[in-house]
């Protein structure tokens, strides 16, 4: 029986260095492959932990030599400029917060790279993310949330469909971080204990303000920080500088402490208000994709996560026209922010997801 033909997305870190070295013990054609993505790729200084570095190439390379498998490195800078680099100086150029990571992993690491490893005859693509892929009674794929609470990245993964699904392999979500690590120690892998990448891989020092200023400053406008009354407060440099639920860097002196409630592009203000005024009681969402139903025709009570790390609440998901939904949540939810992705939830099952384009909160209600 011939072996399965794997590639495995090696970014020179533990995950998928030990992702890696599990697939190669359980029989498969291995074969590492490191993706170039940008010329800006984190090589920012000596200690540099991005998984886009020519110091994590280096750390790949090392990785599959070690455990008897071929390594290659891929070219995708040109589909990461337009797909993600693009997008993120866009989205914030029209107020919204884009989260570069999702857009990476759905154009670059899902699609891009499950194609090239298809024409060179892989059966499959693996990466180290903490999530799960099974199949129901029916045999329809599913994506489940890694075993690890902590470190469950089902929510950056809510864009698969059943053809990627089928062809994906992730052998880390049936483990904790701690069992991770253990294992690549056992693996006598040199990265066992190599920090994780926290930073946009292209964001030198994860300042994505200077970015902005350095890449498209066209975007920034000087205008007025006003309360909800329209009163001003104080002055911005730029209305894309600022993120919904944001208190420091306002420099505004006030009795009480300020947030960041909303981001008025129309009409170039930074509108700011209590704490109490940052939760939103629901939100439209597009740019839809679900995983676990063909699509909703109906009202589903699910439960929704809207940022990466936040805990989901209870919710009720409504289809509108157009291939949005409504989502009302059964407590109102901090810093809801366009541009950001919500994910909805049957208990551990990742039912599907979207782009928030608008909150929701009472007084805005229909």
């Amino acid at each position: 029986m011939t072996k399965k033909k794997v590639v495995v997305a090696m970014s020179g870190g533990v995950d998928s260095s030990l992702t890696a070295a599990l697939l190669k013990e359980q029989g498969y054609e291995a074969i590492g492959v490191t993706m170039r993505l940008s010329e800006e790729s984190r090589d920012f200084d000596e200690n540099d932990r991005g998984c886009c570095s020519l110091s994590s190439v280096d750390d790949a390379r090392r990785v599959a030599e070690i455990i008897g498998i071929p390594h290659y490195t891929m070219n995708f800078k040109e589909m990461f400029q337009e797909k993600v680099i693009d997008y993120f100086l866009a989205d914030y150029a029209k107020g919204w917060t884009p989260n570069p990571c999702i857009a990476c992993n759905r154009y670059v690491k899902f699609e891009g790279l499950l194609q090239k490893a298809m024409e060179l005859g892989a059966d499959y693509v693996a990466t180290g993310h903490y999530a799960r892929i099974a199949q129901d009674e029916s045999g329809r794929y599913v994506l489940k949330k890694g075993i690890d609470t902590h470190k469950d990245q089902s929510y950056a993964l809510y864009h698969l469909n059943q053809q990627s699904l089928a062809h994906f392999l992730m052998p880390l979500g049936d483990y904790t971080k701690v069992e991770t690590r253990e294992m690549a120690e056992r693996y006598k892998l040199p990265v066992a204990h190599k920090p994780d990448s926290q930073e946009i891989c292209f964001v030198p020092h994860d300042d994505y303000k200077a970015y902005l200023r350095a890449k498209n400053p066209s975007c920034l406008h000087p205008g007025d920080i006003v309360d909800k009354e329209g009163h001003v407060l104080g002055h911005h440099e730029g209305v894309p500088l600022y993120t919904i639920g944001q208190r420091k860097g306002l420099g505004i002196a006030h009795p009480e402490p300020l947030y960041v409630v909303d981001l008025d592009m129309a009409h170039n203000r930074v509108v700011v208000g209590g704490a109490g005024d940052v939760f939103s009681d629901g939100l439209i969402a597009g740019d839809l994709n679900w995983i676990a139903i063909d699509a909703l025709e109906a009202p589903i009570e699910v439960t929704a996560k809207v940022r990466y790390g936040r805990r989901e609440g209870r919710a009720h998901v409504e289809p509108l026209a157009g291939g949005k939904v409504r989502v009302h949540f059964a407590e109102p939810q901090r810093a809801v922010t366009p541009g950001q992705s919500v994910v909805f939830y049957a208990g551990d099952t990742v039912v599907g997801g979207g782009i928030i384009e608008k909150a929701i909160r009472k007084e805005a209600a229909e």
